[in-house]
């Protein structure tokens, strides 16, 4: 079977051949053939067009797709640095909240938690009944200790003084640093009388207690105050009582406990 091309040769030879020339379907074959060769270029020419649309379709599709790749690859970069913005607010609001409740010398929580948590014992014992009691310290003679060594060997001094108070009271007390030299412990479900032996013990605790950066015949000693907080009584006044219990102490010789009376 002969292809297009051979045929398509063969009838321009026909038409050609001058023996042919009178014959009656010559003008027909002439007109086929020339229906065809135009019918041929039309065929070439949609081809070409459809080629070049099907090049810019295939140009515009990758051009998309590569578009989209660098969205998405945009997106990936923006959800990486929320992420990291995410972790690093999360970090600064803990480190904010670590600030605004802890003590940045001692580690111990500060005033104002401690306030938190006497608001919330005295709302706990206003519904048991049940007291609690409180503890001031004061380091004696504390600012002659920064006289003498300098301020970093008194804030070695606090350091030293908050370690030996908490490793002196129980588990669920709550120690705080309540201001310059001055701790303060609660002690919940605790009496006056229990929680003036807790002190003797944090007391001679911190007496006892050697400081390496101190000389080795200077010793560190608290005075305490301790006062009961009963129930319906104010928070403010409980504290006012463990205070003049601590400056009776100061008084008394320092170095010892005294219970609000």
């Amino acid at each position: 079977m002969r292809d297009d091309g051979q045929l398509e040769h063969d009838i321009a030879q026909l038409l050609d051949d001058p023996q042919y020339a009178g014959h009656p379907l010559r003008e027909a074959l002439g007109a086929l053939l020339q229906r065809y060769d135009d019918q041929l270029t039309q065929l070439e020419r949609l081809t070409s067009i459809s080629d070049g649309y099907q090049s810019v379709l295939r140009a515009r599709n990758e051009s998309l797709t590569e578009r989209y790749r660098k969205q998405i690859r945009q997106l990936q970069k923006i959800v990486r640095i929320s992420d990291h913005y995410q972790k690093m607010l999360q970090e600064t609001n803990e480190a904010l909240k670590v600030a605004s409740s802890q003590d940045p010398l001692t580690g111990l929580p500060n005033r104002r938690l401690m306030m938190e948590r006497l608001k919330s014992e005295a709302a706990l014992v206003a519904r048991n009944k049940s007291p609690f009691s409180l503890a001031l310290l004061d380091i004696d003679h504390f600012k002659r200790i920064n006289d003498e060594y300098g301020h970093d060997i008194g804030d070695a001094a606090l350091t030293s003084t908050a370690r030996a108070l908490c490793a002196g009271v129980r588990a669920y007390d709550f120690c705080a640093r309540w201001g310059g030299e001055e701790f303060m412990v609660l002690l919940p479900e605790t009496s006056g009388e229990s929680a003036m032996e807790i002190s003797s013990r944090v007391c001679m605790s911190v007496s006892t207690l050697q400081h390496s950066s101190l000389p080795a015949d200077k010793r560190i000693s608290v005075s305490i105050g301790v006062a009961e907080h009963a129930p319906g009584s104010e928070i403010a006044e409980t504290i006012k009582q463990a205070d003049l219990a601590l400056y009776k102490a100061k008084h008394a010789g320092r170095n010892r406990v005294m219970l609000a009376t």
